[in-house]
């Protein structure tokens, strides 16, 4: 190995080996940055391999491949990152040792001038002066914006959001790539397994069992930022955050999730939580609602289902088919009218599992109301105003008393997607349905419920897109045909009684797309196994399995690309 060292900190080589990682570990070397990209020169072993080397030999390895005559601002950032974040000391090779030499001159010119940065490079042999007008004006850009830079980072993929979505999708590129430099970006301390809030709701789970810190599940190897996005700039591959600092990018995974909109129901945020009006969609007031369940006597129970899209289709009729089965168990089910209003025209929009929730529609005595808008809740006086629109499109509007209102809120993009580049007409993140990369920025990708496509919003989508998003993103990484395509998955377990749950799987067009043969769980008839897997499996495999990049019955099926 041809190793020029540039000073304490870092040297440079030419390319090595992959039997030199051990070398290097036992001359003192810490880390690895290659900034070759792959397939340069024939025999030329790849990033990966590199990456597996340096890992056994217990170093830790960057990857920022550059073309000599390329370097971008953004290829400067990365290595000025890799320096501040990698154990010291450093090697960086090239081909020749040139680039690498070039790429720290030039992002620490800013604090050494350049004088001492092309002194240190030419010291190790590598004469750089022809980057002497550029190294002056990075230097010169650092004296008139030094906050700007101190506070600019850079990385390979920037994740927004660190829910299901985007913690699986880190998982799951860091299983492939493990030198990748991912940061997500998320305010949140605690991070919430959602789907269980339903059983909160329904007396089965302990509130405090669907909640964990959120740098416990934060993945090896990803960096998390506890910050708010205020913006995206993806024509300058790079996002704002609330307290202005940017983040540049090669690649963005944009998985935000969904805004509940409650101030969109006049009344609501003053009453939520009291007065007999919970909801099942918030972690303080799902418990709220099975107080309200055991203490109701008699009377009238009401639940609301605002127009599409919301998350998880299914939950708002959830809380009534729970609610209902308690008050069948107590005996109370005459004494109790139950009235469920839906926005849309339809108990269930895939037509297949409506016999079966009928039969429980059937068996609470439960009044269905189609095209009924919830508008306004007023709690003290325990009225409920609705929007209800005839078949001839004449809307009226009628006042509804009850004694407990559970309340789904419409659902909208959170406003920094709405107000984007990214966005589509209706304020979703305008992707391909089936890459699942963004329509005009192919370096964007969007899963979970802030992506503009017509699949349901359910956990058990972000699932399966997460894995089908890092095999994109890695293809585009690489300049690969994109590999994995995405049918629309999603799952939706309708648990319609204590023990028993309609398993609803289907995907794009409301086409079945069962996990288990008809014999195991036939997800059109209520199912006690289902249920199980609802209640016991389904959170382990969360937190255990997909948000640790375990792909069990979710490995995306890889079209075969030219090498």
């Amino acid at each position: 190995m041809d190793i020029r060292k540039i000073n304490d900190s870092i040297s440079v080589s030419p390319q090595i080996k992959l039997e030199d990682a051990h070398e290097l570990a036992r001359l003192g070397f810490k880390s690895i940055i290659s900034n070759r990209p792959d397939g340069e020169e024939n025999g030329q072993p790849t990033a990966d391999l590199i990456c597996m080397a340096a890992e056994a030999a217990g170093l830790e390895f960057r990857h920022i491949p550059v073309v000599a005559s390329d370097i971008g601002d953004r290829d400067i950032a990365l290595f000025d990152e890799a320096m501040k974040d990698l154990p010291k000391p450093i090697l960086a090779f090239c081909r020749s040792g040139t680039r690498a030499a070039t790429l720290w001159a030039l992002s620490q010119a800013p604090s050494l001038g350049e004088d001492a940065a092309l002194s240190a490079t030419k010291a190790a042999g590598y004469d750089l002066s022809q980057l002497r007008t550029r190294l002056s004006s990075t230097s010169s850009a650092e004296s008139t914006s030094a906050t700007d830079a101190k506070s600019s980072t850079a990385c390979d993929v920037l994740i927004v959001g660190a829910g299901a979505a985007g913690i699986a999708t880190a998982a799951s590129l860091l299983k492939r790539r493990k030198c990748l430099s991912i940061v997500l970006v998320d305010p949140s301390e605690r991070h919430a397994y959602q789907p269980g809030w339903t059983m909160v709701g329904g007396g089965i789970f302990k509130p405090e069992d669907t909640v964990r810190p959120m740098r416990d599940l934060i993945p090896d190897g990803a960096k998390w930022e506890k910050a708010s996005v205020a913006a995206f700039e993806p024509d300058h591959d790079r996002v704002v955050l609330s307290d202005g600092r940017r983040i540049s990018y090669r690649m963005l995974v944009a998985a935000p999730g969904i805004k509940l909109n409650w101030s969109a129901i006049e009344g609501l945020e003053e009453t939520l939580g009291r007065n007999g009006v919970t909801s099942n969609y918030r972690y303080d007031t799902a418990p709220y609602t099975w107080s309200l369940v055991q203490n109701l006597k008699g009377g009238r129970a009401l639940f609301t289902q605002p127009p599409m899209p919301i998350k998880c289709a299914g939950a708002p009729q959830k809380a009534m088919y729970l609610s209902g089965d308690h008050w069948f168990r107590q005996g109370r089910i005459n004494d109790i009218s139950i009235h469920f209003h839906n926005a849309g025209p339809v108990l269930f929009g895939v037509k297949d599992y409506v016999p079966a929730l009928m039969e429980y529609v059937k068996k609470y005595r439960a009044n269905l109301n189609f095209a009924s808008k919830l508008l306004a809740v007023d709690g003290t006086r325990k009225q409920a105003r609705f929007a209800n629109t005839a078949a001839d499109g004449s809307v009226t509007e009628e006042t509804v008393g009850f004694d407990m209102i559970h309340v789904c809120p419409p659902q909208i993009a959170p406003d920094f997607v709405r107000d984007s580049p990214l966005a589509n007409q209706a304020g979703w993140i305008e992707v391909d349905e089936a890459s699942l990369q963004h329509k005009r920025y192919p370096n964007v990708f969007s899963l979970g419920d802030a992506a503009g496509t017509s699949n349901a919003k359910t956990a058990a989508a972000a699932r399966k897109q997460a894995p089908i998003v890092a095999e994109n993103v890695l293809a585009v990484l690489d300049g690969k045909a994109m590999p994995a395509a995405y049918d629309g998955y999603g799952s939706c377990p309708l648990t319609v009684e204590r023990g028993k749950i309609v398993l609803a799987e289907f995907g794009y067009g409301g086409k079945l797309l069962p996990t288990f043969p008809t014999w195991i769980i036939d997800g059109t008839k209520p199912s006690s196994l289902a249920w199980y897997l609802k209640a016991e499996a389904l959170p382990p495999i969360y937190w255990h399995g997909m948000l640790k990049g375990r792909e069990w019955l979710v490995s995306p099926d890889l079209k075969k690309t030219a090498a």
